[in-house]
């Protein structure tokens, strides 16, 4: 399931690729809600994200002028060099990327693979693919070898700057019914047939990375109905409802997240995956809130968003309305969520990067921290070796990540709280040498 929209501003999930599941799902709130980050790498995030300059001299506003385009930068470097190299049980990582290795097949060799072939041929990888299927799966040390003798590291920047933010998602569970009655009242909708979504990148090389989403009408493409539009009916009595559920501040989160799971009244369970997303802007309620005063800027989690919407019900509808995207859903018949590579997710082994700057199925080393039990506390070290699975619509930049956790509350309470500071080095085929940079598209 594309990653849909997560809580620090996550958009699977962009509208997302047909795929994906994530958490909160991001954009400036992302940025807002970081805990752990100082002051100065949270102005520069938001800065580069959204031009903004959340900066005051002598009570007055300083105006500064638009930061650079992101732009990925890539330096080489040594298995030596990466923090906690020799810590990590990199077998884990090992059934995802032959996962990946399995959506190479039938392509041309001469294919470039990443954006404007950053990371290489398509050739380059399916000889390291054939390579890795040889290693023992669960020999630790065999795959710790393969990598060191068929990859190289390459530190991932933004211009200068090799430090980003990594969050979290995971699958939620929900109860729901396959049919309407009782509490079981709020609708979780099929994509529908008007639907239309276009990658911009298509059209205009300078676009890579946008996307829009409508309906057309006279042969016009226009916006599609936005949140408070949906959810007072402009799609009800169509037969796209898939399901009901019993909460809809668990609907709204689901939305985030892109994919969970439905335990049914009637009995058995359902599981949903993200089918297309109504083309608005995903807007951030952690930031809504923060605007309100209704919470602080180091209280912004999954976890207390929820909390202060089930205890203001007669305000949390205008609050949900207040973030105009909308996901749509299919049932799926996985074992567990699809990203965007259509793949299914592994538990802290799958990430979700924008694809502007990454290729999917790409190995990645990634050194940051999980959060700590309370906020502002020092997390503990997180160094592990994944593979670049999902992507996500407030996942923007070319260091940047959101690590899917699984089910469960103790990946909802990582996910939940996951706003990190961290490095990224990618593990490219020893013989591909990237171009230094990589532009994105315009700064998001």
């Amino acid at each position: 399931m594309p990653s849909s929209e997560r809580i620090d501003g996550k958009e699977s999930s962009v509208s997302p690729s047909p795929g994906r599941g994530s958490l909160l799902a991001h954009g400036v709130a992302v940025a807002l809600a970081v805990v752990g980050l100082s002051a100065l790498a949270v102005a520069a995030w938001l800065m580069s994200q959204t031009g903004i300059t959340p900066v005051e001299v002598e009570g007055r506003r300083l105006h500064r002028p638009r930061p650079r385009p992101p732009v990925l930068t890539l330096s080489p470097t040594t298995f030596d060099q990466l923090p906690g190299w020799g810590e990590d049980d990199v077998s884990k990582a090992l059934p995802p990327l032959l996962d990946s290795c399995g959506r190479l097949r039938g392509l041309s060799p001469d294919q470039p693979f990443g954006p404007d072939g950053v990371d290489g041929t398509v050739g380059d990888w399916q000889r390291l693919c054939r390579q890795a299927a040889k290693v023992p799966k669960e020999d630790a040390e065999a795959v710790r070898l393969f990598f060191e003798g068929w990859t190289r590291p390459w530190l991932a920047a933004d211009h200068e700057r090799s430090e980003g933010l990594f969050t979290g998602y995971y699958e939620p569970t929900l109860q729901g019914s396959r049919r309407r009655h009782g509490r079981y009242d709020v609708p979780l909708y099929r994509r529908p047939p008007e639907l239309v979504s276009l990658d911009l990148g298509k059209f205009r090389q300078t676009l890579r990375g946008q996307r829009l989403a409508g309906k057309v009408i006279s042969g016009e493409l226009v916006p599609f109905a936005d949140r408070a539009g949906i959810d007072a009916g402009s799609l009800a009595g169509r037969g796209l409802e898939l399901a009901w559920v019993d909460d809809p501040i668990a609907a709204f989160f689901l939305h985030i997240q892109g994919s969970g799971r439905i335990e049914l009244a009637e009995g058995g369970s359902l599981r949903v995956g993200y089918a297309g997303q109504n083309g608005h802007a995903y807007v951030a309620i952690g930031r809504e809130l923060v605007e309100r005063g209704a919470l602080g800027l180091d209280e912004v989690s999954l976890q207390t968003i929820r909390e202060w919407l089930h205890g203001h019900p007669d305000v949390a509808p205008e609050i949900l309305r207040a973030n105009p995207s909308y996901v749509f859903f299919r049932e799926l018949s996985e074992r567990g969520p699809v990203g965007a590579q259509g793949l299914v997710l592994e538990p802290g082994r799958s990430l979700a990067v924008d694809r502007s700057f990454h290729a999917l199925g790409v190995p990645m080393w990634l050194d940051t921290t999980l959060p700590g039990t309370d906020p502002g506390s020092p997390g503990t070290p997180f160094r592990r070796l994944l593979v670049a699975q999902d992507t996500g619509g407030a996942i923007r930049g070319p260091v940047r990540g959101d690590v899917f956790w699984g089910p469960g509350e103790v990946a909802e309470e990582i996910a939940g709280r996951m706003r990190q500071a961290g490095r990224l080095w990618l593990l490219l085929p020893s013989e591909v040498t990237p171009p230094s940079t990589l532009p994105g598209g315009p700064a998001h």
